[in-house]
């Protein structure tokens, strides 16, 4: 399927003056060929990595898939649904990524790394900032050292919207974590390892999404549902479109990008009209640490910025090689002063737009 086939209907006349309809793509290609190759996810047993496995599972054969995570329960009840008597090729391999020798033992003979563990809660960051710390900015050191050590070929690192001008620590310290991974370019020299972030919105059919918290109000007989605030958007994609986005990501690496999808925003007032249209809204205040609109390309980083059919890419401001690779490959600069939010977002999702998400979500 083509980037360009999920086309949702034009836009309804609520859409907003300038608007685009927006287009679901799929960021299938191009993708990395991950047949008979060592594969391992950090955070394997999240929303992301559970649905990661079940692609690379349906769509290749590798020679093992090494789902690494601290939950000794998460990873039992995944094996329930993924055996390794089903699947000899997957193993689950218990660790934390605070823990160098852990990683640098699950690491061995590894052909290629997601990083997908986070402590990702806005609110349980800013109440417990040492904790995210150590995960997300002492994990993210410990990966890319492991990697360096066991001579991994590409590593993909998950950001957030939330790492692009932070309020919160969250934001803070995968922003933090970003700098890790792009940095790590410099120590790998021309035959290590190469390292890249992806950074993306809301996932619709994740643990932390907001449409099962507002689906569960509903379900059990709200009256109301509350909004931190009328005018707050978001960006939204798929658990498929991210794991999508994440492998045509590692195929087209060189090492020291940051991949931003082009998807689609809405105000969260519209999502919670969508999944409960029958139930009023009432507003709450803003939380701890929480943005009005959400921003995954500053205005700051427009110089070094490029952008191709389905995805932005940030470039390391002095990589005028890679900038000249994107740019034979139909690349262009985006404008002086360009930034992506989702306030700004010329894609806007009407009531269609969203409906065509939650299906694809909770097929």
């Amino acid at each position: 399927m083509s980037p360009t086939a999920l086309a949702i209907a034009p836009a309804s006349a609520a859409q907003p003056a300038g608007a685009l309809a927006p287009r679901l793509r799929d960021f299938s290609q191009p993708w990395l060929d991950l047949n008979d190759k060592s594969v391992l996810v950090t955070g394997g047993t999240g929303s992301f990595g559970k649905h990661f496995l079940k692609t690379v599972i349906a769509q290749y054969k590798p020679r093992r898939l090494i789902v690494f995570s601290r939950d000794e329960l998460k990873q039992f009840e995944m094996a329930q649904e993924f055996s390794t008597e089903k699947y000899p090729f997957i193993r689950y391999f218990i660790g934390d990524v605070r823990d160098k020798d852990r990683l640098d033992l699950a690491l061995r003979d590894v052909d290629y790394v997601v990083h997908a563990a986070a402590m990702k809660q806005v609110t349980t960051a800013e109440y417990n900032p040492f904790e995210c710390i150590r995960t997300n900015v002492f994990g993210a050191e410990n990966v890319v050292s492991a990697c360096l050590r066991r001579g991994v070929k590409r590593v993909v690192a998950l950001s957030t919207d939330k790492a692009a001008n932070p309020v919160n620590l969250y934001g803070a310290s995968k922003l933090a974590s970003d700098k890790i991974f792009v940095a790590a370019n410099n120590l790998a020299g021309a035959d290590g390892p190469r390292f890249s972030v992806v950074r993306y919105g809301n996932v619709f059919g994740s643990r932390g999404s907001v449409v099962p918290f507002f689906k569960k109000l509903a379900d059990d007989g709200a009256e109301s549902l509350p909004i931190t605030d009328a005018r707050m958007t978001r960006f939204w994609i798929t658990l498929t479109q991210g794991v999508n986005f994440v492998l045509s990501s590692m195929e087209m690496m060189r090492g020291g990008e940051i991949y931003v999808p082009k998807i689609a925003s809405s105000t969260i007032p519209q999502l919670a009209s969508l999944v409960s249209p029958h139930l009023k809204q009432h507003v709450i205040g803003i939380r701890p640490g929480e943005k009005l609109h959400e921003t995954m390309i500053p205005a700051d980083d427009a110089h070094c910025t490029v952008e191709l059919e389905d995805r932005y890419v940030i470039l390391q401001s002095f990589a005028t090689a890679m900038r000249d690779a994107y740019m034979h490959r139909g690349a262009k600069p985006v404008a002086e002063g360009f930034s992506y939010s989702s306030d700004t977002n010329p894609e806007k999702l009407d009531a269609h737009g969203l409906q065509t998400l939650l299906q694809m979500s909770y097929a």
